[in-house]
């Protein structure tokens, strides 16, 4: 996956060991081999995505692909989401939700919040693949502003 010449990396927020290499092995499956860089708390990877100081300049020039746990032991996936999407600098980066739940509200929240793709665990796997193919898709036709 290529973003205009440039390597999109992954980063996965999962606490659920099982799930994480679950969805790593799926996402290898689907022919994806970009490095994935995994984060089982929201603080540890919103200083990853938006930096320390949370302006979001450190990935500025960046292509990141966000696969985003809800239910994470320290905060919020919502909180997490609402803070990449409403930064200047990572608002246009894909957002994929992977939760337990499927309640219509919070899936609607996700989309209000900017989520590219909501699923569902456990995760139907055939679905995911052609999700994260198609964000790849995605990504080769982004135009850097």
């Amino acid at each position: 996956m290529k973003a205009t010449g440039q390597e999109v990396t992954i980063v996965m927020i999962e606490d659920d060991e099982g799930h994480a290499r679950l969805i790593e092995k799926n996402v290898r499956r689907a022919g994806v081999n970009n490095e994935i860089v995994p984060f089982t708390l929201g603080k540890g990877a919103l200083d990853y995505i938006l930096g320390p100081d949370r302006d979001g300049l450190v990935s500025k020039d960046r292509y990141l692909l966000i696969l985003l746990d809800l239910n994470l032991p320290d905060m919020s996936g919502l909180d997490i989401l609402e803070k990449i999407k409403t930064n200047e600098h990572t608002r246009r980066m894909p957002v994929v939700v992977l939760t337990t739940t499927d309640d219509e509200r919070e899936i609607q929240k996700c989309y209000d919040l900017g989520a590219n793709v909501y699923i569902t665990k456990p995760v139907d796997y055939d679905g995911f693949s052609t999700a994260i193919r198609n964000l790849g898709l995605f990504f080769s036709v982004i135009q850097v502003p």
